[in-house]
């Protein structure tokens, strides 16, 4: 009832110990995750819940559904805000820029806790963020114990989190940077062919990092997206010399954007494998720890990565420059957009696979290719809409492969009174 505090017998999370009930399905009870990590059949508890229902997996997939729709329409409002900033306003701040669209992304968790809040207002504040806490440390220990990596770390969940953000934050910033940089040493088809293969890489790296079997439907779909986006790429032509006629600076402009593909990859796999709540988890945890560490890798990035651009100023290569007037408002737009864009993103490998959401985001070069038709009059070539074609038949087939896999295997729920955050004794 609202305004009545919650009860003493209100399971309360505690910050030194998480209480987040798990339904033991041998004892008929419910343990905690601590009860878990005593239990020698720890990893089998959490592979044998409850059955996951119809309705369940509809949740699931009616969110993964809008979190695409949401990582669409955002990805190209960033990048169209991001083209007009630096051709047509002149604001060619590529370094500052990253750092700004990446460190936003720190403001996510606050905006989590604002609507927590504001759907909780007849709880005290702290009291919801106890039990967010609680809700997150016990994800991080349902991820250490659901996996065959050694289980030291079950009594310091946080230091696990702070290495896997700062593993996965090093090999985004690479990759981020590396298409910065390329962008002025070879061709835009180029750069866009090579650094959207990342959908191939993450296929590749799932395989071994994630134990993914190889099949045939995904491998034709990969292959299919990957030869859409070179049809976009070089369907029309395409110019055999870099952007400043330098032939020389082409190669180790494609080389280095390769480079920057396969690390992009790897970033997707190794979140969907350190940063994931195992199959079965709640669609709701497992959006509020993927939000979460969306922000703390903006939060990482806001600490460490500024340290770049005292030294690329003081060697004349980026220098820093306070965008004003209508860079500035647009600058705005494109930091929030995108930060929507990697929000939505990653909740959507949480839900889905590092694949399925790899091949999902290169449905962006046609929604960018029509966008450009619409609002600046670019004409729509035949090879932009046959490219398409095949990149939205190649996600169609993939994501009729994910679905057939996941009603295959029937995953196994996590049963939590805490999964959602949703109820009021929180």
């Amino acid at each position: 009832m609202a305004g009545r505090p919650p009860e003493p017998s209100s399971p309360v999370h505690d910050e030194g110990r998480s209480s987040e009930p798990l339904l033991d399905v041998e004892r008929g009870r419910k343990a905690s995750v601590d009860d878990s990590d005593r239990n020698p059949t720890t990893r089998a508890l959490f592979r044998s819940q409850s059955p996951v229902t119809q309705k369940n997996n509809r949740s699931r997939y009616v969110l993964a559904a809008l979190m695409l729709v949401l990582s669409l329409g955002s990805f190209v409002i960033q990048t169209e805000t991001a083209q007009y900033i630096q051709k047509d306003l002149g604001w060619t701040k590529a370094y500052c820029m990253m750092y700004l669209t990446h460190g936003s992304w720190a403001f996510l968790w606050p905006v989590q806790l604002l609507v927590l809040r504001l759907r909780k207002r007849h709880i005290p504040f702290h009291n919801i963020l106890r039990s967010h806490i609680a809700l997150l440390r016990s994800t991080i220990e349902m991820i250490l114990l659901g996996s065959k990596r050694d289980h030291q770390d079950i009594d310091r969940p946080f230091y696990y989190l702070f290495r896997c953000i700062v593993l996965v934050t090093t090999a985004l910033t690479i990759a981020g940077s590396t298409w910065y940089i390329a962008v002025n040493l070879t061709t835009p088809s180029d750069l866009t062919a090579i650094y959207n293969c990342s959908a191939f890489f993450a296929y590749a790296f799932s395989i071994p990092l994630l134990n993914e079997r190889p099949r045939p439907e995904k491998i034709i779909s990969v292959l299919v997206a990957i030869v859409g986006v070179l049809v976009v790429a070089y369907g029309d032509g395409a110019d055999e010399t870099g952007p400043k006629g330098e032939v020389s600076t082409r190669l180790g402009g494609n080389i280095l954007i390769g480079i920057g593909s396969v690390l992009y990859g790897l970033y997707e796999v190794l979140f969907k494998k350190l940063l994931c709540p195992p199959d079965g988890t709640s669609a709701g945890r497992s959006v509020i720890f993927s939000n979460t560490v969306c922000a703390c890798i903006g939060a990482f990035t806001l600490s460490f990565l500024w340290i770049p651009l005292p030294l690329l100023h003081w060697l004349g290569w980026e220098t820093f420059e306070i965008p004003s007037g209508a860079a500035a408002k647009y600058l705005v737009v494109s930091v929030i957009s995108n930060a929507t864009f990697s929000g939505s993103f990653l909740i959507l490998i949480s839900l889905t696979s590092p694949v399925l959401s790899s091949v999902a985001a290169l449905l962006t070069i046609f929604l960018v290719a029509i966008t450009d038709n619409i609002l600046f009059g670019r004409r729509l070539t035949a090879a932009a809409i046959s490219g398409g074609l095949l990149i939205i038949a190649a996600f169609a087939l993939l994501s009729w492969a994910t679905w057939r896999e996941m009603s295959e295997e029937v995953p196994m729920e996590i049963d939590s009174d805490a999964d959602v955050e949703e109820r009021d004794d929180e």
